[in-house]
């Protein structure tokens, strides 16, 4: 039977959660909904990380046992899980019974092959990352992460992780789909060209008391990350409930940030092989999350509290945000302004308005109740919009696996924005005023039909909003929560069936309107959908070749044109002011130019993520081309 296995890192209970921390988790939610919509057993383990250093020193500083230390912290992570609507199976602390009795059985059958040594060692240690580091891995004196170090001389017990170099170079050379991104994976072969010492697995008391004991030497805890990292095993029954932890094991997916891939594509591996267990299918390293450019760190005060966003605007808004906002692999930038224009332009303007308005007009026009279509009334409008939508369906799954839900959810919106251009441009309002009653009742049918297939899509990423839409429209309370071979089909919804109220899905966000600065530079008002660029951004400018994937005009602004570009690795949405010289139907395809390092902006209330350059004379304005045999995506310098 098919199964979907996915785990988080295990968190440290020394502070409070932060972005990094939700992001990981939501996205191991919204892949295990996504797995549980294509009807596949799932299972989602999550944790908190609860021995080591930085737990007894946090303890130490407010004067309390690291037991207590723990069991205050993890409650917040119970909480934010709860509040973001993480769908978990299960949650491991690693000060259970369930793990510490698995941690020591395998210590101890390890030792007693011979596979874990005592020996001396001298090293430069991080308290931070609780790592040893050699004289030449420090980097200007720190850690690779920058962490400060220290000297450290003594006794301690080793696993001798040398002896699988080799075997784990051939692993993953022979497995491609070991570790994710490629070049997470080539940056792991890099390390190990370099000579791969044993791993040290232990801590003396009288440095370290807090952490699960040694089985053959009292005198001795276990280091944190070899602790830590059993917690995929142990808690799904190895050596416990054998049963159970073959009907999971191996994981799917592991998914980490990219500080901690060594421990998962080194440590880990080499530990399940000596153990003779077989490797996970995917370990999955996701980028970090950055303030202008800047790792979020508390002690640079740039971390961002979920909760706090989450609070002010909204749980399923936030969940949008993440998933739609990072390209799986890469790192973003996180601000309240992006988030924002992003908000505003998928959410309120095309997603909400498009509910509010056909569901409204069913209510004040058709008794509330879903309308019949008419099917001589359905033409190539309308099977342009069933074939956006029943293609969304199709790219969604394809992205879930390619593991891009970013372009994933690019796929869904553009569903939503042929649903709004397909209701603007069959205007129901003027058919109800020419009293053509059974076009009327098919617009709306047709569009509500849309909604159905989109609000499917969605529900794994923003499932609250998506449960209080796909009721409204009366879908009986079992297809809530919906299944892929429901979304695969048009004609889904029933004549008749009475709908609910709605009330606003997705508020529009006011942002307050910043005051002019009489210093500035004067210049001319630009034509809409052009952007000003300060000269001195001009040496940072990245430009790359994008391919038109879609063009429609922008309700009420004769001058813009709404366009889906495909970079390669990513769909972005421009808006453009070049509708006095191009038809949408004459841009599709073309590859053009962009300029894709601008901070997002808002034109006429819509999302613009870049810039087509276009050479002007005169009147006559052409937008800059290349040569079709470069790929979307390619650099231009």
């Amino acid at each position: 039977m098919e199964r979907f296995y996915i785990t988080t890192p295990i968190y440290y209970v020394n502070d409070v959660p932060h972005i990094g921390h939700a992001y990981t988790t939501l996205l191991a939610d919204v892949l295990s909904r996504y797995h549980r919509l294509l009807g596949i057993r799932t299972h989602f383990l999550t944790g908190t990380d609860e021995h080591g250093q930085k737990v007894y020193e946090a303890a130490k500083r407010l004067e309390i046992s690291p037991q207590e230390q723990c069991d205050r912290t993890v409650v917040r992570f119970e909480e934010l899980w709860k509040r973001l609507e993480i769908t978990n199976d299960d949650f491991i602390r690693t000060t259970d019974p369930r793990h510490k009795g698995v941690v020591q059985e395998i210590l101890a059958e390890l030792f007693e092959r011979d596979e874990i040594y005592r020996g001396d060692y001298e090293g430069w240690y991080s308290v931070r990352e609780e790592r040893f580091y050699t004289e030449a891995e420090l980097v200007d004196g720190r850690s690779p992460e920058g962490s400060e170090v220290e000297k450290i001389t003594e006794s301690n017990y080793f696993f001798r992780m040398s002896k699988y170099q080799d075997w784990l170079i051939s692993y993953i050379g022979e497995n491609p789909e070991f570790i994710q991104p490629e070049f997470r994976r080539n940056e792991t072969l890099g390390f190990l060209r370099q000579p791969l010492g044993d791993l040290c697995i232990s801590r003396p008391k009288t440095r370290l008391p807090w952490g699960i004991e040694l089985p053959f030497d009292s005198d001795y805890v276990c280091y944190v990350w070899f602790d830590a990292l059993v917690n995929y095993i142990s808690a799904i029954g190895y050596r416990h409930d054998e049963e159970r932890f073959a009907s999971w094991w191996p994981a799917n997916y592991h998914l980490i940030g990219k500080d901690i891939l060594t421990t998962h594509t080194v440590y880990w591996p080499t530990m399940l092989h000596a153990m003779g267990l077989a490797m996970p299918r995917t370990i999955f390293a996701h980028g970090w999350w950055l303030t202008n450019d800047t790792k979020m760190s508390k002690s640079i005060g740039n971390v961002t509290n979920p909760m706090e966003m989450a609070d002010k605007y909204g749980v399923d808004a936030l969940r949008y945000f993440l998933m739609a906002e990072m390209s799986l692999g890469k790192d973003a930038n996180f601000s309240e302004h992006a988030f924002t224009l992003r908000y505003n332009a998928d959410l309120a303007n095309d997603l909400g308005n498009l509910a509010s308005r056909s569901l409204r007009m069913v209510e004040r026009n058709l008794e509330a109740r879903i309308p019949a279509p008419d099917p001589t009334r359905l033409g190539a409008a309308e099977e342009q919009l069933r074939a956006a939508c029943l293609a969304a369906v199709e790219h969604m799954e394809d992205h879930l696996t390619g593991m891009s839900l970013d372009r994933g959810l690019a796929e869904v919106m553009s569903a939503v924005r042929a649903a709004n251009k397909y209701f603007d441009q069959a205007a129901p309002w003027k058919l109800l005023g020419a009293e053509d009653e059974a076009a009327f009742r098919t617009v709306l049918y047709n569009t509500l039909e849309a909604l159905r297939i989109i609000s499917g899509l969605l529900y794994p990423v923003i499932p609250e909003k998506m449960r209080e839409l796909r009721r409204s429209m009366g879908l009986p309370e079992e297809t809530l929560e919906p299944r892929l071979e429901q979304l695969r089909s048009w004609g889904g919804l029933e004549a008749g069936t009475a709908l609910r109220e709605l009330s606003a899905l997705f508020p529009r966000i006011q942002r307050p309107k910043k005051k002019a600065d009489p210093k500035a530079t004067s210049k001319r008002d630009a034509p809409p959908g052009i952007q000003w660029i300060k000269y001195d951004n001009f040496a940072r400018l990245e430009l790359k070749v994008a391919q038109i994937r879609s063009a429609e005009a922008v309700a009420d602004a004769e001058r813009l044109l709404k366009l889906q570009i495909d970079l390669g690795d990513e769909t972005r949405q421009v808006i453009a002011g070049i509708a006095a010289w191009y038809q949408p139907d004459d841009l599709l395809g073309k590859k053009v130019i962009a300029l894709t390092n601008l901070e997002p902006a808002e034109i006429r209330g819509i999302r613009s993520e870049g810039m087509l350059l276009a050479a002007k004379k005169g009147k006559t304005l052409r937008l800059l081309t290349v040569d079709g045999k470069l790929p979307p995506g390619s650099g231009v310098s």
